[in-house]
């Protein structure tokens, strides 16, 4: 598996979880506000991390870790993911998956095989305003819709979650998103912070109220809706 970065300890990324984070590289997406462009549009294939050392770091740091995110760019465009968390399973901590939910057929086999515990789903924007959202001109939603039904239907631990950026996303968006997402168990909408390292430019983020004003929009459907990266 293509392992690009490694963090070793958060608080942050596995809700009520110490974890570490394993960063694969590519994505099928191009959004032009995401924040980890060294791992989609200019990955250093030089600088990888190794697996077994990885594992190696888990069972070292058994009863302060305990918790794995995975996450990417895209970590389902992985050949090998599956064999990859076998190993970090060996190991009795649990997984940790974020996903665009652009392969829905994967992220079910991982489910049901009991490699993931917990799934982190992007969901971009509106459906009508997802393609330009992602950086593709033209895109089929159909497997996105699916991964959403998939985790609508309980079968794992879920939330949702919307970065929201000044330049695409109304209050109107997040209405139509919480529509299609209506009875979902957890929903977070995240403040956009420029890393300096995004793949397009011009981005912005909200004003704190505007935040507030657009999980109030959001909670009218999704009453779990909370903000994330707000201060």
């Amino acid at each position: 598996m293509k392992i690009c970065g490694f963090q070793k300890m958060t608080m942050l990324d596995f809700p009520g979880k110490v974890a570490c984070t394993v960063f694969t590289g590519g994505c099928n997406f191009r959004c032009p506000f995401c924040h980890n462009a060294l791992l989609v549009t200019d990955i250093d294939e030089e600088n990888t991390f190794d697996e077994d050392e990885i594992i190696a770091y888990l069972y070292k740091r058994k009863g302060i870790i305990d918790g794995v995110c995975i996450t990417g760019g895209e970590p389902l465009m992985q050949k090998d993911i599956a064999e990859f968390l076998e190993k970090v399973k060996a190991t009795g901590m649990p997984v940790k998956l974020d996903t665009n939910g652009s392969y829905p057929k994967k992220l079910r086999e991982l489910v049901e095989r009991g490699l993931v515990d917990y799934v982190a789903m992007d969901i971009k924007n509106s459906k009508a305003k997802y393609a330009d959202t992602i950086g593709l001109s033209d895109y089929d939603l159909r497997k996105v819709e699916e991964s959403v039904d998939f985790l609508l239907s309980d079968a794992v631990d879920y939330e949702f979650r919307t970065t929201v950026v000044k330049e695409f996303h109304t209050k109107e968006d997040i209405a139509e998103i919480t529509n299609w997402i209506s009875g979902a168990k957890r929903y977070f909408l995240q403040g956009f912070v420029d890393s300096g390292n995004l793949i397009g430019s011009g981005m912005s983020g909200l004003k704190p109220q505007e935040m507030v004003d657009f999980c109030t929009k959001a909670q009218e459907i999704v009453p779990n809706t909370v903000l994330r990266g707000v201060k």
